[in-house]
C-alpha cells in the first residue's frame, strides 16, 4: 500500500474545501491505515467508532432498501463529522468546523475516494491516477 499517495490524497482534500480540521482512514473493521489529526484526537479510537457508525448506516440503508449506502455525516455544536464509505472494504472520516461547506466536501470526496479506493486495492499505477488527476482539474 502506497501511504505517500494516501497522505496526497487526503491532504489533497484538505487543501480543497476549506474547515476541514482532520481526516482519517480506516479499514471497514475499524484498524487505521492512515491519520491527519490533531493531536487532542485519537486516531484509532476515530477509526474504530467511525467504523461502528458507517456499518449501522450501512446496515440501516440495506433494511430500508436504500440502497448502498455513500455516506453519513453527524452534526455537532463546533462542527460536523463526516463518514464516507471507500468502496467495500475502507471508510474515511472527514472532520470540520463549523464553517466548513459541507456540499462542497461530498462533490470534493468523490473524485479523492475513486483515488483512494484504487491505492488501497491497488489497482493503478500511482503515475496514471496522479496524471488523470491533473488533467481533470485543468479541464482537459
Amino acid at each position: 500500500m502506497d501511504h505517500t499517495a494516501l497522505a496526497r490524497e487526503m491532504r489533497g482534500l484538505r487543501e480543497q474545501v476549506t474547515g476541514i480540521t482532520d481526516t482519517a482512514l480506516a479499514a471497514a473493521d475499524g484498524l487505521l491505515i492512515a491519520a491527519d489529526t490533531a493531536d487532542s484526537i485519537d486516531p484509532e479510537g476515530l477509526a474504530a467508532l467511525a467504523a461502528a457508525g458507517l456499518g449501522l448506516a450501512r446496515r440501516t440503508a440495506q433494511a430500508t432498501a436504500r440502497g448502498a449506502l455513500h455516506r453519513t455525516v453527524a452534526y455537532g455544536s463546533h462542527g460536523c463529522a463526516a463518514f464516507y464509505a471507500v468502496g467495500d472494504t475502507a471508510l474515511m472520516v472527514v472532520l470540520g468546523d463549523e464553517g466548513m461547506d459541507v456540499e462542497r466536501l461530498h462533490r470534493a470526496t468523490q473524485p479523492a475516494l475513486r483515488r483512494i479506493d484504487l491505492i488501497l486495492t491497488d489497482r493503478t499505477d500511482r503515475t496514471e491516477t496522479t496524471e488523470t488527476t491533473v488533467k481533470t482539474a485543468e479541464g482537459v
